[in-house]
C-alpha cells in the first residue's frame, strides 16, 4: 500500500501489545476484525510496498479510520475477535453464517412442572441441560425416551390442574398429565424429572435400584399398568448401562475438516469421529468470499465453529496445515474451552490422513451442488431471459424497484438483486422517499431509480444487466427518464402485477410471456422479492413513525428509553395498559408516573 495512506500514521502509533484491529470505513462501518500478537507490527504490515492480495487492497481503498484494543494475551484477543466478528459483521471477513449448533435437551427444572424440549442455545436461565449430541438422531431417540418411558411432559402449556381432561399423550402414556388435576401427584412427578436426569446424566448405576425399587412398590399395590412402564424402563436402561468396549488407540474423538473453493465461493467440510465412528456430517458454505488462502479460511472457521458449538473433541485434522502461530493459539483457545489438551495437526499419512481425503472429496462434491449446479442453471436462464426480450447478451444480474406506501405516507422504494440464478441479498438496498405530496409512484420510482444509478456512476460500480420495474407502462417511463438524464443507457422492463404483463421501452404492445416460461417464472420471483422487501422496510419507517409520535413526545423519553419500554413490555398498546406500578419500576418513580398520566390522563 502506497505510504500516502491516510491510515499510516495511525498504524504507527499501534501499540506493541497483543490485542484486536478494526477498519473502518468512512461511515464508522466496521469493515474488518484482526487479532495479533504484536498489534503494531501487524497492522504496518497493511502499508507495505509489495503487492497485496486483491481483497486485502479493496479493504484498504475503503478504509479511514483504525481502532485497536489491548488485550491481556493472544488467546483473549482470539475471543474479542470472534465476539467482535458476530456483533459487527464485517464484510471483509470470514462469517459463519450458518449457526447452527449442536441440540441439547432442556429439562425446565426453574419450573414448578418442568418439561423436557430439544434446543439449540444454552442460556443461563435456571434450567438443566444435557448434551451436545451428535445429530439431530440422538437426541430426537432419546427425546422419545422422555415421553414414553418417563412420561414428563414436552407440552409449552401453563398448568393449573384445572383442565377437565388430558391430551392424546396421556392416553398413548406418553405424558403424566400434570395439567389435569388428581391424573398425578407433585411428588410423583417430580420422582419421573429426577429419574430423566439421572438418565440424561449417564448415571444408570444410580438409576437401576430406584426403579426396580418403583416397579415391585407398583406391583405390590397391584398397580401392574405402572409396574410394567418401569420393567420396560428397566429394559432400555440395563442394555445402554452394558459396559462397553475401552477406548482404543486411534480412536479418540476427532473432528476431520477440509476446504474446497474456488476463488470466488468456498466450502468447508466438517466430519465429526466419536469413538472411531463417524457420527455426522456438516457443510457450510461461504459465498463471495474471494480468493482467500484455505490455512486462513480454517483457523477463522475453526474459532467461530467451536466458540458457537460446545462439543470441542480432543483432536482437529485438517486438510492444509494452519500457519504456526495460529494452530498454536486456536489449540490453547479450544485447550481452554474444553478443559483438557486439544490437538490440530495436519495428518500426512495413515488412517487419519485417509479420513482427510473424505473430508476434501465431500467439500468438493458439497460445493459442486451448491455453486457449480447452481452456477450452470443460472447462466441457462440468463440466456433464455436474454432470448425472451430480445438482448443481444445473456442476463447476468437484474434489479428490481418496488415501492411501498400507506396512503402515500412512508413512502419506500427497495432494490433487490438476482445474480446468476440466486437472489443476492447482501446487496439489496432501500430508500426512504420524501417530499412527495400524496401518492406519487411515478415520482418515487424516479428518485429510486435516480439514487441508486446515480451511486454507481459515480462510484464506479457494477450496473446490472437489467433493470425490471414492479408496474406499467407509467414507471416504465418513469425509470426511462430517470436513467436518461443521468447520461446512462440500461435495458429496462416494467411487470404489471395483474395480467403479468412484461411493458418494453420502444414496444407499443406489452409482452405475454407463457406462465410456465423459466424467464417469466424469475421475472416474478424477483418481482415478488422486491414487493417483500419494500414492504417490510416500509412498515420498518412506518414503526418508527408511530414510535415518535406516540412515545418521543413524552417529556423525558429518548430513543433510549423508548426501547426499554417497548422491549419490557413488548408493544406500544402493552406500554398504554401498564399500570402506573409497573411503569414506575421500568423507569423510576417519576417518569413511570409522567408517562402513566400522559396516557390516562385526568
Amino acid at each position: 500500500m502506497a505510504p500516502e495512506h491516510p491510515l499510516r500514521g495511525r498504524a504507527r502509533s499501534a501499540p506493541e501489545a497483543p490485542g484486536v484491529y478494526r477498519f473502518l470505513a468512512a461511515d464508522g462501518e466496521v469493515l474488518y476484525v484482526g487479532k495479533a500478537r504484536i498489534l503494531r507490527r501487524r497492522v504496518l504490515s497493511y502499508f507495505t510496498k509489495g503487492e497485496l492480495p486483491e481483497r486485502t487492497r479493496r479493504l484498504m481503498e475503503r478504509a479511514r479510520g483504525l481502532d485497536f484494543t489491548v488485550t491481556s494475551s493472544e488467546v483473549e484477543a482470539l475471543i474479542l475477535e470472534n465476539t467482535l466478528i458476530k456483533r459487527h459483521k464485517p464484510p471483509y471477513n470470514v462469517l459463519l453464517r450458518d449457526d447452527k449448533t449442536y441440540p441439547y435437551i432442556r429439562v425446565t427444572t426453574g419450573e414448578q412442572w418442568p418439561r423436557v424440549e430439544l434446543t439449540r442455545r444454552v442460556r443461563d436461565d435456571g434450567h438443566r441441560y444435557f448434551g451436545p449430541y451428535m445429530g439431530q438422531r440422538m437426541a430426537r431417540r432419546l427425546m422419545e425416551l422422555a415421553r414414553t418411558r418417563f412420561q414428563v411432559r414436552t407440552c409449552r402449556m401453563e398448568i393449573d390442574g384445572k383442565l377437565s381432561r388430558p391430551c392424546l399423550y396421556y392416553n398413548m402414556g406418553a405424558c403424566l398429565a400434570p395439567c389435569v388435576e388428581g391424573l398425578t401427584t407433585p411428588e410423583a412427578y417430580r420422582e419421573a424429572v429426577e429419574e430423566l436426569e439421572l438418565f440424561l446424566s449417564g448415571r444408570h448405576r444410580e438409576l437401576l435400584p430406584r426403579l426396580e425399587t418403583a416397579m415391585w412398590r407398583a406391583a405390590e399395590h397391584q398397580e401392574y399398568e405402572h409396574a410394567a412402564r418401569y420393567r420396560d424402563l428397566l429394559a432400555v436402561v440395563r442394555r445402554l448401562a452394558e459396559p462397553q468396549n475401552v477406548e482404543l488407540p486411534g480412536r479418540r474423538d476427532a473432528d476431520v475438516l477440509a476446504v474446497f473453493s474456488d476463488g470466488e465461493n468456498a466450502t468447508v467440510c466438517v466430519l465429526p469421529y466419536r469413538g472411531g465412528s463417524l457420527v455426522d456430517k456438516r457443510e457450510l458454505h461461504f459465498e463471495g468470499i474471494g480468493d482467500v488462502p484455505a490455512a486462513e479460511l480454517l483457523a477463522s472457521f475453526i474459532a467461530q465453529f467451536y466458540e458457537a458449538n460446545p462439543a470441542v473433541p480432543a483432536r482437529i485434522d485438517t486438510a492444509v496445515a494452519l500457519d504456526e502461530d495460529d494452530r498454536l493459539l486456536t489449540a490453547a483457545f479450544l485447550s481452554e474451552k474444553r478443559g483438557r489438551l486439544v490437538e490440530i495437526a495436519a495428518p500426512r499419512r495413515g488412517p487419519r490422513a485417509r479420513r482427510v481425503e473424505l473430508a476434501r472429496a465431500n467439500a468438493r462434491a458439497a460445493f459442486e451442488l451448491r455453486f457449480r449446479a447452481a452456477l450452470a442453471r443460472g447462466e441457462a436462464l440468463g440466456r433464455r431471459i436474454a432470448e425472451a426480450l430480445g438482448l443481444d447478451e445473456p442476463v447476468h444480474t437484474i434489479e428490481c424497484f418496488d415501492i411501498s406506501h400507506a396512503s402515500g405516507k412512508d413512502t419506500t422504494a427497495s432494490c433487490v438483486v438476482w445474480e446468476r440464478g440466486r437472489m443476492a441479498k447482501k446487496r439489496y438496498r432501500s430508500f426512504n422517499i420524501r417530499g412527495l405530496d400524496g401518492v406519487d409512484d411515478f415520482a418515487a420510482v424516479a428518485e429510486a431509480v435516480t439514487r441508486r444509478y446515480r451511486r454507481l456512476r459515480d462510484e464506479g460500480g457494477e450496473l446490472p444487466d437489467l433493470v425490471l420495474i414492479d408496474g406499467g407502462a407509467g414507471q416504465l417511463n418513469a425509470a426511462m427518464a430517470a436513467l436518461d438524464a443521468l447520461g446512462l443507457q440500461l435495458d429496462l422492463a416494467a411487470l404489471a402485477k395483474r395480467e403479468e404483463l412484461l411493458h418494453l421501452p420502444g414496444r407499443e404492445e406489452p409482452l405475454r410471456l407463457d406462465p410456465s416460461d423459466p424467464a417469466h417464472l424469475v421475472f416474478r420471483q424477483i418481482r415478488d422479492e422486491a414487493h417483500r422487501f419494500a414492504v417490510s422496510r416500509h412498515r420498518r419507517r412506518r414503526r418508527k413513525r408511530n414510535l415518535a409520535t406516540e412515545l418521543l413526545e413524552i417529556p423525558g423519553i429518548g430513543p433510549g428509553r423508548a426501547r426499554t419500554l417497548l422491549t419490557r413490555f413488548g408493544s406500544l398498546r402493552a406500554v398504554r395498559n401498564a399500570t402506573e406500578d409497573e411503569l414506575r419500576r421500568a423507569l423510576g418513580p417519576r417518569l413511570g408516573s409522567q408517562v402513566w398520566r400522559h396516557f390516562h390522563g385526568k
